[in-house]
């Protein structure tokens, strides 16, 4: 029996990797998680009651492309958010974002630009969901360094001519995971402006946007409606898992153009899984309500704060500006990982689990990943613990 070979250079995912680290040795003091970006805030209070609401729809099939009253609140949300006007046949629900990150380049990547494979463009470290669908339409992978010295982000002027000229997607996470930088409007202006030149979408992972400080981020669907771009040439991703700390509820949406979603909407009616019913009934309240996304934010303004005052002075330090990851320079990440665990029992991801090996390097591993999404106290208890085992 056969089996296809365009995963089998895939490292094991994070997570099992992460187990295969760590779970042969014993913690050195009581165990606590910080390696994995589950919100862990209330959810909204209205959220139980409007399930109850609505659990007759549990009866029926739900729309695939998504409910019109959970369209209604996308549109509106984005306008609110961004000032513009996304009519519904530019919307698709989705069941989660990382559905849609995969699915769209199923369903928009071409099999050859300029007669040769097409390339699929990414930051590296990355969420790893970009390259699986890179490989899964045969394109080839290419992974950008996202580094200190670029701001975290891939440095757009030096891509080289003949790798721009084969892009048929990039990937581009804002505010990116892990290390929390925001695109500003030059930065989608100038990757607009290449994919302009060169004929390729963007596609914009903006399930972060509404965790920040100071100025909220911009995103591409503004930017692109100012330069006046096409708007197939975009697609911009989003979800209630951070914003509304709902990850169970799988609730997420792809904007895009006319002729974008509807081939995403294809797609989905053979292969997708819609949210069910009464779970888009209350994505639709959930969207339309500002006023627990704000609370959300005061929470994780103080867990920076916080953040701050604990890892001030280490060499190299950056705060993030958004998301809440802390991404952490260290000397091996694994080796730190592997220490904090056995000597204090905090658990951290190394960074090398969220990058790859190009270029002369993974750009990952001399970093941790620090999830700031437990309860404040001990958000505090393991950065300090984490400050005095690995810097002190």
């Amino acid at each position: 029996m056969q089996f296809p070979e365009r995963f089998s250079n895939l490292p094991p995912y994070a997570f099992p990797r992460l187990r295969s680290l760590l779970d042969s040795h014993q913690p050195g003091g009581e165990p606590l998680a910080m390696t994995i970006g589950e919100p862990r805030h209330a959810m909204p209070a209205f959220v139980a009651d409007a399930i109850t609401d609505a659990v007759d729809g549990f009866s029926r099939y739900p729309v695939n492309e998504g409910a019109p009253e959970l369209l209604a609140a996308i549109s509106a949300w984005l306008c609110r958010r961004y000032g513009v006007s996304v009519e519904e046949d530019r919307l698709v629900a989705l069941n989660g974002t990382r559905e849609g990150l995969y699915n769209a380049a199923m369903a928009l990547c071409p099999e050859s630009k300029g007669g040769k494979p097409p390339v699929v463009l990414m930051p590296n470290p990355f969420y790893q969901v970009y390259a699986v669908a890179a490989l899964s339409v045969g394109a080839e992978p290419v992974y950008l360094p996202a580094t200190a010295e670029t701001g975290h982000l891939p440095d757009l002027d030096a891509i080289p001519a003949e790798t721009l000229a084969r892009t048929a997607i990039f990937y581009l996470c804002s505010p990116s995971n892990p290390q929390g930088a925001v695109a500003d409007a030059g930065y989608w202006a100038r990757l607009l402006e290449l994919s302009e030149r060169h004929g390729f979408r963007i596609f914009a992972d903006e399930c972060y946007s509404e965790i920040y400080r100071g100025d909220a981020p911009p995103g591409i669907l503004a930017a692109a409606e100012r330069r006046g771009s096409d708007p197939e040439s975009v697609l911009a991703f989003h979800s209630l898992s951070k914003r509304s700390n709902l990850p169970g509820l799988r609730s997420g949406f792809a904007a895009g153009g006319r002729e974008s979603i509807a081939r995403l909407r294809q797609l989905r009616a053979y292969a997708g899984a819609p949210l069910p019913l009464p779970l888009q009934q209350v994505a639709a309240l959930v969207w339309a309500d500002e006023a627990h996304v704000e609370e959300n934010r005061a929470l994780y303004a103080e867990k920076y704060r916080v953040a701050d005052e604990i890892l001030a002075g280490i060499d190299g330090y950056q705060p993030p500006r958004a998301g809440f990851f802390q991404w952490l320079p260290v000397e091996d990440g694994e080796a730190a990982a592997l220490k904090l665990w056995t000597e204090t029992g905090v658990r951290v991801l190394p960074g090398a689990y969220l990058g790859r090996d190009a270029g002369g390097g993974n750009p990952g591993a001399s970093y941790i990943r620090v999830a700031m999404v437990a309860q404040l106290d001990e958000m505090r208890r393991g950065l300090t613990q984490i400050r005095a085992c690995l810097y002190d």
